[in-house]
């Protein structure tokens, strides 16, 4: 199945499709609360993804990997470990990070790009690394980003004209 973006909407969901993102996902089974969006290439464990919950106004993005499974010991031991992965509201998470079974990321928590969660993140936190560890709080970051605005252009969407704007100022230096 092809599919783009996933917006929960109550329990509607709508469907983006497009040709280059896939999700490999049975979305029946899976937990996702209001305003989910899930990037391009993102994994959400195809045979456990009903042990897997997204709050509200939650990120996904690019090439995130969400697994309830391991079976990295499965050769040795007979057995998959399996554990519930919990994901709270106002999260985002990094492109390209890993969310290991048996994790509970809270609520307001940003995940760097490229992070691999391996342990419970609490609210308000930012985790950054492999394996992922708590760096600070959110409303830091969110302070050190609104200090920082004065020193380069910010822009809400980009457009094509704001992209040109961008390369000119660029250009200047």
């Amino acid at each position: 199945m092809k599919i783009g973006v996933i917006m929960a909407f109550g329990n509607i969901f709508r469907i983006l499709y497009s040709a280059k993102s896939f999700l490999r996902v049975n979305i029946k089974s899976l937990m996702l609360e209001k305003n989910v969006f899930i990037g391009r290439n993102v994994l959400i464990d195809p045979g456990y993804n009903l042990l897997v919950s997204i709050g509200n106004d939650s990120v996904l993005s690019y090439g995130t990997i969400v697994l309830a499974h391991d079976g990295s010991l499965r050769n040795y031991t007979g057995y998959t470990r399996v554990g519930k992965v919990s994901i709270g509201s106002n999260t985002f998470i990094g492109a390209g990070s890993i969310i290991m079974p048996g994790v509970s990321i809270g609520d307001n928590v940003v995940i760097g790009a490229g992070s691999v969660v391996t342990k419970n993140v609490p609210d308000n936190s930012v985790a950054v690394g492999n394996p992922a560890v708590i760096v600070g709080s959110i409303s830091k970051l969110i302070n050190k980003h609104i200090n920082n605005m004065h020193k380069c252009p910010v822009y809400e969407k980009m457009s094509k004209q704001t992209t040109e704007i961008i390369k000119e100022e660029l250009k200047e230096g």
